[in-house]
């Protein structure tokens, strides 16, 4: 496997590496390494998938594997993009492997996973952007374990003409793409991708498949503010996405993008408080907050949600 680093933010080649600041005390986690941690670890290994919860340097693993919670990271791990907040490694990545829907579906199984998160690297190289093997992972994954919800966290697909409409096909019960930011930071912080483009595909699934659940993510600190937020909702709201969250960014290089600042956590409740008035259905901001953080448990808060709006309704 050949790794080709590449730049990840032609602006901060210019400058030395920056110094990470000190995280304040509310970012800060006691490390978590149960009997079921390295359970969780093991089963990783042995059925030889790739998690996000390690790629991406997440906060939050301990807490997840603990409980024996992992998010798939599907289609390798090396992604054709360099996004400059991510801690994936950038190049050109292998051939597809064929077998890895069938070794998620096991892992799934052996795990007892009620709700399955799957994500992905971009695959730009591909024809379809992936799309037919996020969709052969979910089918996979149903037919092993018929009583799991699937929630995916996909790429934007971007140029690959009809790609998405065959995971919307697949009907996972949660279709997730993230934003990441706001559309001045675009440019910098996620140069890949355009953020039309990315609030097109929320609302294309939802178009496809109204009972489809939607989800985008926000990180703040990248040098934001409250008022590009705000807009950010309104743009996924006239979306119809459905559950918005929201966390803190945190530097994972000194060769990433610089944090502006830390986000304290009465500002994430005021986001939440925002949010929700703007009409989502769930909403998760604090400044731990992930895409697959608590996702099942945010998972069943959605259908209840849903339920009540459908009760009022009738």
């Amino acid at each position: 496997m050949t790794i080709q680093l590449r730049p990840r933010h032609p602006e901060k080649a210019k400058k030395a590496d920056s110094e990470i600041p000190r995280k304040p005390k509310w970012i800060r986690k006691k490390k978590i390494e149960s009997a079921e941690y390295y359970e969780t670890r093991r089963l990783m290994r042995d059925h030889d998938l790739a998690t996000v919860c390690e790629e991406a340097a997440c906060p939050n693993i301990g807490e997840c594997w603990s409980k024996q919670h992992a998010t798939m990271m599907i289609m390798g791990e090396i992604c054709t993009r360099g996004c400059s907040f991510c801690n994936v490694a950038t190049g050109r990545p292998d051939a597809l492997d064929k077998f890895e829907p069938g070794r998620v579906a096991a892992a799934v199984k052996k795990l007892g996973l009620r709700h399955v998160v799957i994500t992905s690297v971009d695959r730009d190289d591909l024809a379809d952007g992936g799309a037919a093997h996020i969709a052969q992972t979910i089918r996979a994954v149903r037919h092993q374990n018929p009583e799991t919800t699937v929630e995916v966290l996909t790429p934007d697909f971007l140029g690959k003409g009809g790609a998405a409409n065959i995971v919307f096909d697949a009907a996972p019960d949660v279709f997730n793409h993230n934003l990441e930011t706001v559309p001045h930071l675009y440019p910098t912080v996620r140069p890949g991708a355009r953020y039309y483009a990315s609030l097109r595909l929320l609302d294309d699934a939802k178009r496809a498949n109204p009972k489809i659940f939607t989800k985008s993510g926000l990180m703040v600190g990248l040098g934001e503010t409250l008022n590009d937020v705000r807009q950010v909702m309104d743009d996924l709201r006239a979306a119809n996405v459905d559950f918005l969250t929201v966390g803190q960014y945190l530097q994972p290089t000194p060769k990433h993008h610089p944090i502006d600042r830390f986000w304290s956590p009465e500002e994430f409740a005021q986001l939440e408080q925002i949010a929700r008035a703007k009409g989502f259905v769930h909403v998760s901001a604090t400044p731990l907050t992930r895409s697959s953080f608590h996702a099942d448990e945010d998972f069943a808060a959605l259908k209840q949600a849903r339920q009540r709006a459908l009760a009022q309704g009738a």
